[in-house]
């Protein structure tokens, strides 16, 4: 079984919410990827995200822009993200997706980075500007190769758009909580419990919720309301603070550590 549908079959299971947290792939380089990976699995993070590279992330605010160009000025390429999740894969099992724009993956060639991202251990892409009504030939090179397809719904998404997404979607569907682009943001909007409750006539996927997601009380609310909450630019902020530190993955983590206990309903508690 997929790593993602797994680990969201076992969370449900438990009566438990996860944790997605996301970071540039390469930031401040690969070799700090590896061993941030690895504590992230170790506190408890259930699904990592890892950004790949690019140098036009246009659904990327400023702090993740920053840490894509820190991950290019490291020398990471697809190729070397690839290398790192195998590397990661060799002291942890916790599901990976990559986030990713369509430009890498089409110079890669579709079939070829589908079949070396499920070699190397990815479970899922999320693809920012490959919208499902493009997609048919992608979502069958990922069906074959047992990766999920995920997509975005966004706050102005029509009903009928929502119902497309979602029965298209495969892992989870991922709710951008607000308009605009990815970053730290003071509140959570008010719209989450509703919309996220308008997806769920659609289907039986998790929903998870990220963009703007940024304290450990901010995730908290957002689990009451989705199955799995999802930050990163207040992760990647921490990076970018830390980054040349000694110390980077063991303060970073603590951060994060502090986001996945925020998840967990009262009472419950991770094994």
């Amino acid at each position: 079984m997929n790593r993602i549908v797994e680990r969201f079959a076992r969370l449900k299971g438990q009566s438990q919410k996860g944790l997605i947290a996301y970071i540039g792939a390469g930031d401040p380089d690969l070799e700090a990827t590896r061993r941030l990976a690895l504590e992230f699995d170790r506190v408890g993070v259930d699904v990592l995200e890892l950004g790949v590279p690019f140098s036009d992330p246009l659904a990327d605010g400023l702090v993740n822009q920053l840490a894509a160009r820190r991950g290019l000025a490291s020398g990471t390429t697809p190729a070397g993200v690839l290398e790192t999740v195998a590397a990661i894969r060799n002291g942890c099992q916790v599901p990976i997706v990559l986030y990713i724009y369509f430009n890498l993956v089409h110079r890669h060639g579709l079939e070829r980075f589908v079949g070396d991202a499920a070699k190397a251990g990815v479970d899922g892409l999320l693809v920012l500007d490959l919208p499902p009504e493009e997609a048919a030939n992608y979502e069958a090179v990922m069906a074959r190769a047992g990766l999920c397809n995920i997509y975005l719904v966004a706050p102005t998404t029509p009903d009928e758009r929502i119902e497309l997404i979602a029965k298209r979607a495969r892992g989870f569907v991922y709710y951008v909580s607000r308009e605009g682009v990815t970053g730290m943001q003071a509140r959570v909007a008010d719209t989450v419990g509703a919309m996220t409750a308008k997806i769920r006539i659609h289907t039986d996927l998790p929903i998870v919720v990220g963009f703007g997601v940024s304290t450990p009380e901010q995730a908290g609310l957002v689990a009451r309301v989705a199955d799995g909450v999802v930050v990163g630019s207040a992760i990647v902020n921490q990076i970018a603070e830390h980054g040349h530190e000694p110390a980077m993955v063991s303060t970073v983590g603590g951060f994060v550590r502090s986001l996945v206990r925020a998840v967990e309903p009262v009472g419950v508690g991770r094994p």
